[in-house]
């Protein structure tokens, strides 16, 4: 018996927009949506989202956790809608916002028409625990279609409809993708298809079989998440197994990972994946070594220097820091920077030639200099 172990199928080599090459498999057909200014679905490029922990209604605080989630790179944000304080302050913070403002619907369908009313690029809404949601779509479909506004069908195992969980026993893959493609075909019977699917659940393993079944059954565009991930290293993880194994299969649209931690590093870690599998311009890669017993260098202390002066850096650069001369002078000479550490002392390389041995000391300063020459050159 031959066991499928989730690894995606060899696919012909593509070109990364730089180092190495990718061997990820074609990106999934999928119907394209538009999440205010950025497209979803269709061949556009994978999105990173996440979401506020403010109180909505605090609009100024709100506001300033999305400027700060979109300097970090973060490209739609979603915002919680449960109560009428909240409502009442997304005009505001849909049109001051940097980047599209997803409302977060649950319990009360009267806050999907409030959102699209105050110009939210798109509603997320939970069909499993809205009262009556079914009885409620055929108004939803009309004003988000009058409005151009995506619907977010989003499945959670944590609150899946009654009627499921009584057919299934539990939250299973297969539930929720029933769950999702039921409440599809309700908007479908109203006409509407401006819509992406999430199924969520706090285990990659279902979560990864729910995403596969709904990629084979329908061509939505699909919005990635393991719901509930946990603290920033365990849900870091998860959200990376996960991701990995489905982007590498060409499924996903858009991503959010979940992490009890700040959003901004919800996004940071996004954007570390999707930089991983090809599907990201770039911008400041680190190698470093772990250290060991042959390190002459405090490769931690000098790693960390390394990053917070590069911070923000305007080019994307693939950075070698490494501790000792068994693999440092290979990998800084396979990089764009990098230095080898002995002695006291770094071999500093650019593109592969060595041009210059400093103290240790001015190791950081040097890398400095010599990336701001790429930079003007």
């Amino acid at each position: 018996m031959t066991v499928h172990l989730g690894m995606p199928q060899p696919a012909a080599p593509t070109r990364t927009p730089s180092h190495g090459t990718s061997h990820r498999a074609s990106r999934r057909a999928s119907q394209r949506i538009t999440v205010g200014s950025v497209p979803v679905g269709g061949g556009a490029p994978v999105s990173v989202q996440s979401m506020t922990t403010t109180l909505t209604a605090d609009v100024n605080a709100t506001l300033q956790q999305i400027a700060e989630l979109t300097a970090a790179g973060c490209e739609i944000v979603r915002v919680a809608v449960p109560s009428q304080d909240d409502a009442d302050a997304l005009p505001a913070i849909a049109r001051k916002s940097p980047i599209p403002v997803i409302a977060d619907i649950h319990f009360q369908p009267k806050y999907v028409f409030a959102a699209i009313d105050a110009g939210c690029a798109a509603v997320r809404v939970n069909p499993g625990n809205i009262k009556k949601f079914d009885d409620k779509v055929g108004q939803i479909a009309r004003a988000a279609a009058d409005a151009g506004v995506p619907i977010r069908i989003g499945v959670n195992a944590g609150s899946l409809d009654p009627r499921l969980l009584a057919k299934h026993g539990k939250a299973t893959p297969e539930a929720l993708v029933e769950s999702a493609l039921w409440e599809c075909s309700l908007f479908e019977e109203h006409g509407f298809t401006n819509i992406k699917i999430s199924v969520k659940h706090h285990d990659p393993q279902v979560m990864i079989a729910a995403y596969r079944e709904l990629a084979a059954r329908c061509d939505y565009p699909l919005h990635l998440g393991v719901t509930e991930a946990g603290p920033l290293l365990q849900g870091t993880v998860k959200s990376a197994v996960a991701f990995g194994i489905l982007l590498a299969e060409g499924i996903g649209d858009t991503i959010r990972v979940s992490l009890s931690a700040p959003p901004v590093e919800e996004v940071k870690v996004g954007r570390q994946i999707l930089q991983s599998l090809g599907l990201r311009e770039p911008s400041l890669e680190i190698v470093s070594c772990p250290s060991c017993g042959r390190a002459q260098v405090d490769v931690y202390r000098l790693t960390e220097q390394v990053n917070a002066a590069f911070d923000g850096f305007p080019i994307p650069l693939r950075v070698a820091v490494m501790g000792c001369v068994v693999n440092g002078p290979g990998e800084a000479r396979e990089a764009d920077l990098g230095v080898a550490s002995g002695n006291g002392k770094g071999q500093i390389f650019v593109k592969g030639q060595v041009v210059a041995t400093v103290p240790e000391s001015r190791i950081v300063e040097t890398l400095l200099e010599e990336a701001l020459k790429l930079a003007d050159s």
